[in-house]
């Protein structure tokens, strides 16, 4: 056996720990639990509705960013039905600002299936909620588990860190998951699923944090293993990351009076159906004057004034750069083919993403992105 699988083999659960730590977590749990807006109180029954919205929301977004977001939604589309049967231009238009907007796409599609396939009524197994769209491995874990109680536990970033500490996997993900999979499935208690897997997340949040974990805090301390070996901080191992290739191109913002021209971008691919200012292609190498080409060709329009430095944006696979250039067209000129003219005030109501945000603002001179 190599040095590596002895570790890995000694840090496996013993009968006993199976048993107390699910007990620990959840009296831990009960006392500390976070109260989040799309959780069910003590001795409530989880809306399925809140906890797959929430859910979705929170892939790659933060607790902090996604609250106020959540409560927007809710408030305007107060369960599954009202979602599925609104315009996803009006979904868009709603995300615009939370970013990786595929998850928007996806969750309007989802909810168009569970209206209409489903009666407005979510599917109560992992099988059944795997099959909609949008909704992969841990997402219909975590809705089973915490709306269906259903005996499933859900390893989000969160749930990784802890149980990769408490049991020392050397193993580097993401090739670890499996086995972190594992580990984490011995922390469920017979009852409460949907409550063990939410003291998970919480114990990472709060206690188990990626810098600085208040071990002395934590309920599973004593036999965490990393901690006994001073290690917390370098776990999870985490194979390199690598950076995608830096892309250039060109953004082109032209004013009509208190209007700007936009368009919308495809549905498919990266931002389907967001909003944009005119551009150039996103490709790596691409120099100003090719870029440059791809303005939109209009009459009566001002000459093309470039602005002072680049907008910088980094997607999940690569970063990008941007150049600016701004025009003025006058009172009569009508919007080529496929794009429009759209009030400067009312910029909050379009689906922008966030890299058009920075964008605009640099053009206009603005402090900040148009509001969301």
């Amino acid at each position: 056996m190599s040095t590596k699988s002895a570790r890995m083999a000694t840090s496996e659960p013993r009968p006993s720990e199976t048993v107390s730590r699910p007990v620990e977590l959840l009296a831990w749990y009960d006392r500390h639990r976070r109260r989040l807006p799309w959780r069910a109180a003590p001795g409530e029954t989880s809306d399925p509705y809140r906890v797959w919205l929430s859910e979705i929301m929170l892939q790659q977004t933060t607790v902090k960013a996604v609250g106020p977001y959540f409560e927007k939604f809710v408030a305007r589309w107060p369960d599954v039905t009202a979602l599925g049967t609104a315009s996803l231009d009006d979904v868009l238009r709603m995300w615009a600002g939370l970013g990786y907007y595929s998850r928007a796409r996806n969750l309007h599609a989802c909810a168009v299936a569970v209206t209409r396939e489903h009666r407005g009524v979510f599917p109560d197994t992992e099988e059944g909620l795997r099959a909609l769209p949008g909704i992969g491995p841990y997402t219909a874990a975590a809705i089973a588990a915490i709306a269906f109680d259903r005996h499933t536990m859900p390893v989000d970033g969160n749930i990784e860190r802890v149980v990769s500490r408490l049991y020392a996997v050397e193993e580097e993900l993401p090739q670890a998951k499996p086995l972190i999979q594992r580990m984490a499935a011995t922390l469920l208690a017979n009852a409460r699923a949907g409550d063990s897997a939410q003291a998970l997340m919480d114990l990472g949040a709060s206690i188990c944090t990626p810098k600085k974990p208040a071990c002395s805090l934590c309920p599973l301390n004593e036999d965490c293993v990393a901690r006994a070996q001073g290690t917390q901080e370098t776990f999870p191992r985490k194979a390199p990351k690598k950076s995608g290739t830096l892309r250039r191109g060109a953004a082109f913002v032209v004013t009509r009076g208190d209007e700007l021209l936009v368009r919308s971008r495809p549905e498919k691919g990266l931002l389907g159906g967001m909003t944009e200012v005119p551009g150039s292609d996103w490709l790596a190498g691409q120099d100003d004057a090719t870029a440059k080409q791809q303005a939109p060709v209009m009459k009566r329009l001002s000459r093309w004034q470039r602005k002072l430095g680049v907008v910088s944006h980094v997607f999940t696979h690569f970063p990008l750069e941007l150049v600016v250039y701004t025009a003025k067209a006058d009172a009569r000129t009508r919007a080529p083919a496929g794009m429009r003219w759209v009030p400067i005030a009312t910029l909050a109501d379009e689906a922008l993403p966030n890299v058009m945000r920075k964008v605009i603002a640099h053009a206009l001179d603005l402090s900040s992105g148009p509001a969301s």
